[in-house]
């Protein structure tokens, strides 16, 4: 057999870098805290620059989305394939552009198109971010004219 690691630049590990790209926002958007920490390495770091925010480590990344998920009424990210460059070292690095918005519970709205620059490391639980830097690229803090009815039920088991 085959071993698609060896073949086209690293097919298998693209496919699950970029699997690991879509648990970040899956675990994100379904609050489920334990598994977006998981994604990082043990040293993983988080951050939001514009916003001040930085998190580093499993324990703290993991308090920190789930303070940051616990302001908003609803929230959406749809994210958009980026670059993905490896290295000869099990490392990785690339982009991915974000869209997201939502409702804050204080009632302001926000919708912005970001970036994460990010670092990748091949562990033995599979790829992990070392690091995730967002970028914000346009922000609008328009109020949102329409509504989450029922968002929870339709996001489906974890």
């Amino acid at each position: 057999m085959t071993d698609l690691r060896n073949v086209s630049g690293g097919i298998a590990d693209r496919f699950e870098i970029e699997a690991l790209r879509g648990e970040f926002t899956d675990a994100g958007m379904t609050r489920d805290y334990d598994r977006f920490a998981s994604l990082f390495t043990a040293d993983g770091v988080w951050r939001i620059p514009q916003a001040g925010i930085g998190f580093t480590g499993r324990a703290e990344i993991r308090a920190g989305i789930e303070r940051l998920q616990d302001t908003w009424d609803y929230f959406v990210q749809a994210i958009h394939p980026g670059v993905i460059r490896l290295a000869d070292d099990g490392t990785a690095t690339g982009r991915t552009y974000v869209a997201e918005f939502g409702r804050m519970r204080d009632g302001s709205s926000h919708r912005n198109h970001s970036v994460y620059h990010d670092g990748y490391r091949r562990t033995g639980d599979g790829w992990r971010f070392t690091e995730r830097v967002y970028g914000v690229l346009y922000v609008d803090t328009a109020p949102l004219t329409g509504s989450a009815p029922g968002s929870e039920e339709y996001l489906g088991p974890r």
